[in-house]
């Protein structure tokens, strides 16, 4: 007796019909995302035929890398929304921001305040490289003021792989997860892909975000999703509704 394997989905055809992304970088020529208006208008579009509707962009707040501010961003955004009706763009966007949480994102955090996906929610992410020294510190400052941190991609933090413990560390101190919706299509590696399928299985992931930069992203997002279940990842799509604009 043959017995067949079920086709694989595309990510694309999982999009919840009025997906709210919260997590991109779309405003022009701010940080390593879109490099001009033309360019945000066209991932827009293209992000906009894959179902996405709402836009909440979060631009990097990085010290010595990308040095953007709150004000800064508002500006961009603004005059962003301004043009986007010549390219034929109605699409709710708003912006945010992804903070680096370090030294200065812990000064930054004591005097000003943050720019918010909704309400209290703050997009935050760490080094690629190791978690700060002082991340629980961080956490705890951020709901001490009221803010709930929601951590960008949580399965590309490699030295985190397989120490599932220290993922239920970050959700016990009070962490929300963003999957990276790329992560399950092997689009960063096996490392991503398996630590994404673990914490999609141990329902743990909270929402979910393109973190489009670019149009190969995009492109990406039409490839096969490597999971043999997609309840939970379809799941954390539709709980993304809650921030619609």
């Amino acid at each position: 007796m043959l017995f067949f394997s079920k086709p694989k989905q595309s990510l694309a055809d999982l999009i919840p019909d009025g997906y709210t992304d919260i997590h991109s970088h779309l405003l022009p020529g701010i940080d390593d995302g879109a490099t001009d208006i033309a360019d945000t208008a066209s991932l827009i579009k293209s992000l906009e035929e894959l179902g996405f509707k709402n836009f909440i962009t979060t631009p990097h707040i990085l010290t010595g890398v990308w040095n953007n501010t709150s004000e800064g961003i508002k500006e961009t955004e603004s005059e962003t929304i301004a043009r986007l009706p010549e390219y034929g763009i109605k699409a709710p966007l708003k912006s945010a921001a992804e903070y680096l949480m370090d030294d200065t994102f812990l000064s930054l955090l004591k005097t000003d305040k943050l720019l918010t996906l909704k309400e209290n929610y703050v997009l935050v992410e760490m080094s690629y490289l190791n978690a700060p020294m002082q991340l629980y510190d961080i956490i705890y400052e951020l709901q001490l003021r009221d803010y709930k941190p929601v951590l960008a991609h949580p399965e590309r933090y490699n030295f985190y792989s397989g120490k599932i413990d220290e993922f239920h560390k970050l959700k016990k101190a009070g962490c929300l997860f963003q999957l990276n919706l790329l992560s399950v299509t092997g689009y960063y590696g096996k490392a991503p892909l398996e630590t994404a399928k673990k914490l999609l299985e141990a329902g743990m992931i909270d929402f979910t975000g393109s973190d489009v930069h670019h149009q190969r992203h995009v492109e990406a997002i039409k490839s096969k999703v490597l999971l043999k279940d997609t309840a939970a990842l379809i799941n954390a799509m539709k709980r993304n509704q809650f921030f619609s604009c």
